[in-house]
């Protein structure tokens, strides 16, 4: 048939030819596939192409020229109208098939393919139109039991009932108001903040292609199906599809079933009942399009007298492990470049490898929502306090930990819990932030249940009461809470995932540390292949049972002998600690931050917990009572922490030095010489580096002295604060290296609690106060210009200063993005988010490579 729609007629209504000028930015993802299965010779049906601009007019009311689109087709055919987005995960408005049906069509397909499987077509097109093009009300249709004849008679009254008019009969008004109904359908507000959640720009276009249809229904070897090479799930190389043969086609016809295909065994037998011809060619032209398209494709076809006819191409529907395996499999086969394997994975993706998930498939009894805080899934019996985490754990009885907010001494119920909830908290809550590290489902913030920790209770959103031991599950992933157990799929790391891996590391061009503050937490960092720990938080170290009770009597010694006495008890604890730090990580650096927070938080705030501890101090309940009141502070964590404590305080800076000098000495007697990084929180003067780095120096000088042995070290310090970004090029003149903790640079540059803005910040976003979180992903503009200037005036101070990012934004492929822009040397973060953040800067480095 000639090509009537010339470029010079309406250069936005397309035929599909080799040389069309189609593109998936113009006419959608659909559209350039189909162009490219014709270039391959592959037997498509006529297709028509509308373009973005096109179907953005009908829906404005503009129609395009019908008569000419319907000329493009032999007389009677029918037609098919499917959406072509920029990208199919953002969907779109339903296809809708077999357009021109009408009275002449009935009796002419009649004669061929009977006249029940005829009705069948005629009545499901008349329900599709009625119910999404003349938007009449479904449940009329729903309604229709009959099928054949009588149910198509029944159809087509119903509609001239509703609609107060017979249905239309002429295939040009028919295609025209499906055109307008598919175009103004993604207009609507609905499917707009449907595909907005999904990542689409607000004025994402949608292609609409009108296809001729290839029924599969004649007199030879006929059906309908879809095949591909791959399973969607494992990634591993499985035919599978459906197949609906024309005998089975009748049958199904007749039964009024909604969908031309069948579900069929994940092996594909019913495949293999199709003529074997036709089903060796089918895979041939699989195996084709994934060489040539350069990807797993899933085909869409019919069969019609034997004859197979492609409908459409699309990429396989894959599982976040699949989608790596397919990637690597491709790159091994040379059909795509090792660069191109890499940038094809989603880096979010990969916590669905590196945690268990939820069964897609499961159902989900939803108690309640908050923040997903730590990605995976967990389930197990509610516990209300840390002690009862660690019995429950002690009887081999997985549990929940929930609390209105953890806090340090939270960490051992943590370590014994398989999942963490709380009320109260955001993205950086210590409850998030300690539970990324241990690699522990947390779901935060869920300020819409009800927690009486009291009583024991847990209330769901609806009302509904949980006491301790009922059984619930913490889905990290999605933010959710779920009753019961429901099904889930285990984490998979392989041989694809290391490969994938290895590729990412050769491109990057940022280092990538992890955050870990205990041993398990270094070997997770070492087995995902961080390149050193870059922040150590130390005061996780003394809430253990054996260290508590010293911590204490150093926080109430009246002098600084006491203190030092108090302390020495604490000394071979720490040594240990490092000792051990050190030789999981030998060879690789290991950034050790000095004790950070306000020492209230190391005594009890009960009196239960009052009269235990002037048990232990041997004084009475009255004066630790007052004694702890008068360690009270407005404001503890702009109070006396960090740095501020290490000055006033200067015994325990002491000590904690002491403990890493010995520990490099003993981890370096027989391994590797380890070379510690130390670090200083919440600076905002020089002066405090001043004071701090010469007390360090003497304890370094003193070790040096005592032992006979030298050993090196460097010292940096925490720019948290915004004056320390501000002063930057002073600080720098006295330290190795400036580690940007962009928690609380964050925290402090917007005057927000990151513990509690939780409870507003899913309002401020939705509302455009914010674009995202900002404890989630680095504010570019506001944190990124203090750290911008940070960098710069440190460098300026300091050429050979080192610089980094310790804080959660170093998981975050956006934040990496800005780090490596602004000059950053290496950023480190959760132990679990080291793969994202090496596959991240691995893209970007990729994406800058390509220009």
């Amino acid at each position: 048939m000639p090509d009537t729609l010339r470029q010079d007629q309406d250069p936005e209504v397309t035929l599909i030819t080799p040389s069309a000028p189609i593109s998936t930015p113009t006419h959608g993802g659909r559209a350039k596939c189909l162009q490219r299965l014709v270039r391959l010779d592959m037997p498509v049906p006529r297709t028509v192409a509308l373009s973005f601009d096109t179907v953005h007019r009908i829906a404005r009311g503009a129609m395009p020229d019908i008569d000419r689109i319907l000329a493009e087709f032999p007389r009677g055919a029918l037609l098919c109208v499917r959406p072509s987005s920029e990208d199919p995960d953002w969907g779109g408005p339903g296809s809708v098939l077999n357009i021109g049906m009408n009275d002449a069509a009935y009796v002419e397909l009649s004669d061929s393919i009977g006249a029940d499987a005829a009705s069948s077509l005629y009545q499901r097109f008349v329900m599709a139109y009625a119910i999404h093009v003349a938007r009449l009300d479904p449940d009329v249709f729903e309604e229709i039991d009959g099928t054949g004849q009588d149910g198509l008679s029944e159809a087509l009254r119903c509609y001239e009932e509703e609609a107060e008019e017979p249905f239309p009969q002429d295939p040009a008004r028919q295609l025209a108001e499906v055109l307008r109904a598919m175009a103004r359908a993604w207009d609507g507000t609905t499917a707009r903040l449907l595909r907005q959640a999904k990542g689409a720009p607000v004025d994402a276009g949608l292609g609409l292609i009108v296809q001729q249809m290839a029924l599969g229904l004649g007199i030879g070897e006929c059906g309908s199906g879809v095949l591909q090479l791959v399973n969607s799930e494992t990634g591993l190389p499985q035919i599978t599809g459906r197949y609906l043969s024309q005998s089975q086609g009748r049958e199904a016809l007749q039964r009024g079933q909604k969908s031309l295909f069948l579900e069929c065994d994940p092996r594909g037998p019913s495949l293999e009942e199709m003529a074997p011809e036709a089903f060796e060619q089918l895979k041939r032209y699989a195996a084709f399009m994934r060489e040539k398209l350069r990807a797993e494709m899933q085909i869409e076809f019919t069969l019609e007298n034997g004859s197979v006819h492609i409908l459409d191409g699309v990429r396989v529907k894959r599982s976040a492990r699949a989608a790596l395996r397919i990637a690597v499999r491709l790159a091994e086969e040379g059909i795509i470049s090792r660069q191109e394997a890499v940038m094809r994975v989603e880096p979010r993706g990969l916590s669905e490898l590196l945690h268990r998930q939820i069964d897609p498939e499961a159902e989900r009894d939803v108690l309640g929502r908050g923040v997903a805080a730590s990605p995976g899934a967990a389930t197990g019996r509610i516990v209300f306090s840390s002690s009862e985490a660690q019995a429950s754990a002690a009887r081999g009885e997985p549990c929940i930990l929930v609390r209105r907010e953890t806090s340090p001494e939270d960490v051992r119920g943590m370590h014994a819990a398989v999942a963490v909830l709380t009320e109260r908290g955001g993205i950086t809550s210590h409850a998030a932030v300690i539970g990324r590290g241990l690699g522990l489902p947390c779901v935060v913030g869920a300020v819409r249940m009800g927690f009486r920790l009291h009583d024991k209770l847990l209330l769901a959103e609806d009302g509904r009461r949980f006491r301790e031991g009922d059984i619930i599950t913490v889905d990290g992933s999605s933010g959710q809470i779920l009753a019961g157990a429901p099904k889930t799929i285990e984490a998979a790391l392989d041989d694809a995932f290391q490969t994938l891996m290895s590729w990412a590391d050769a491109e990057r061009d940022i280092g990538i540390r992890a955050n870990a503050d205990t041993p398990a937490d270094a070997t997770t960092a070492r087995n995902f292949a961080a390149q050193g720990i870059g922040l150590c938080r130390t005061e996780h170290m003394f809430f253990e049972a054996e260290r508590i009770t010293p911590m204490r009597e150093m926080i109430f010694a009246d002098s600084p002998d006491d203190r030092k006495a108090a302390l020495a008890r604490l000394l071979p604890m720490q040594r240990a600690d490092f000792i051990e730090l050190f030789r999981i990580m030998e060879g690789m650096p290991v950034c050790i931050r000095l004790f950070d927070p306000p020492l209230h938080e190391f005594l009890p705030s009960d009196r239960a917990g009052m009269r235990d501890l002037a048990e232990a101090l041997d004084l009475p309940v009255s004066d630790v009572t007052r004694r702890v009141e008068s360690m009270g502070e407005y404001n503890p964590m702009l109070g006396m922490r960090g740095v501020r404590l290490g000055i006033a305080v200067p015994e325990i800076y002491d000590m904690q030095a002491r403990a890493i000098f010995e520990a490099t000495l003993e981890a370096s007697r027989d391994g590797a010489p380890v070379v510690p990084e130390i670090m200083l929180p919440l600076v905002s003067a020089c002066r405090e580096v001043e004071l701090v780095r010469s007390r360090i120096d003497a304890v370094a000088a003193a070790v040096r002295h005592e032992r006979g042995r030298d050993f090196d070290y460097s010292l940096g310090v925490m720019v948290e604060t915004p004056r320390a970004c501000l002063r930057a090029d002073e600080i720098a003149q006295h330290a190795h290296f400036l580690s940007f903790g962009t928690n609380d640079l964050t925290q402090m540059t917007y005057g927000l609690s990151r513990d509690d803005a939780g409870r507003f910040m899913s309002d401020y976003v939705q509302q455009g106060v914010f674009p995202e979180d900002p404890f989630h992903r680095l504010d570019a503009e506001g944190v990124g210009e203090l750290i911008r200037i940070g960098v710069e005036r440190g460098r300026q101070g300091n050429g050979g200063v080192m610089l980094s990012v310790c804080g959660e934004h170093g998981g975050n492929p956006e934040s990496i993005a800005f780090c490596r822009s602004v000059g950053i040397d290496y950023v480190s973060c959760s132990p679990f988010r080291v793969p994202v953040a090496r596959l991240a800067a691995a893209q970007l480095a990729i994406r800058d490579k390509m220009g």
